[in-house]
């Protein structure tokens, strides 16, 4: 067994946009006339779908959303998002994070996106960062009707992955999934994962309880180190 495949979440891993999206959040509920509360995005929303999000901050006040108006919603947040993007001088793209992905490029090491943001929105960032050449699969939140934590993303991924790849022969103990909330942790442990965190939403140890690897930047993870450990060198998790 060998490391063959890095899956990268997206918001909060490749883009400090979480900002943006809980200030987009709030105006969607002050549109329709409901209160947001302190902390809640935090607490429901890092980590999922917009679809999954907003059905439970809806539920949480009395409200149900037919299926129809809440495509409506997320319809109406996709387009502010890329109005706000499109706004942007320069995108928050995380440092470091172009250096890691040509580690992974000259390691010949096969590279996705599993997050529960819309397919529109991860290829308009990629793309406006001249990174989507680097990204072999994409799996959106377009692509599913359930969310982190669930594991569905991670393992349609592997799919994806061995259909573009006809004899990669991809297994889930031979993917590494970078992840920055404990809602994509558990989803890609679920998985069959191993995990590493990076600290830029959560702080180090809330992270570091979950993750097999934390580290606070890109540029104090160590490559070889993960492939030695993968090639069954030596592993310890981090995990209590």
């Amino acid at each position: 067994m060998g490391l063959k495949a890095v899956l990268f979440d997206f918001n909060g891993i490749i883009i400090n946009d979480e900002p943006i999206h809980e200030q987009l959040i709030e105006q969607i509920l002050i549109a329709e006339n409901l209160r947001p509360k302190r902390g809640e995005f935090r607490q429901i929303c890092l980590g999922r779908s917009d679809r999954v999000c907003l059905k439970e901050l809806f539920s949480r006040r009395g409200r149900v959303l037919t299926e129809g108006y809440l495509n409506q919603l997320i319809s109406r947040k996709a387009q502010a998002y890329q109005e706000r993007i499109a706004e942007m001088p320069e995108l928050p793209i995380y440092p470091g994070l172009e250096d890691f992905i040509l580690k992974l490029r000259t390691a010949n090491l096969k590279i996705g996106v599993v997050t529960g943001a819309l397919r529109s929105e991860v290829q308009l960032v990629l793309n406006r960062a001249n990174l989507v050449k680097y990204f072999s699969v994409i799996t959106s939140g377009d692509d599913l009707t359930v969310s982190k934590p669930e594991p569905d993303g991670y393992l349609l991924a592997i799919e994806q992955l061995n259909q573009e790849f006809k004899n990669l022969n991809l297994q889930a103990s031979e993917c590494l999934a970078i992840e920055d909330s404990p809602a994509g942790i558990t989803a890609a442990k679920r998985a069959g994962m191993q995990v590493l965190g990076v600290a830029n939403t959560y702080p180090f140890h809330i992270i570091q309880r979950q993750a097999n690897w934390t580290v606070d930047y890109f540029r104090d993870l160590e490559l070889e180190r993960l492939q030695q450990v993968f090639s069954g060198e030596k592993f310890q998790s981090t995990v209590t």
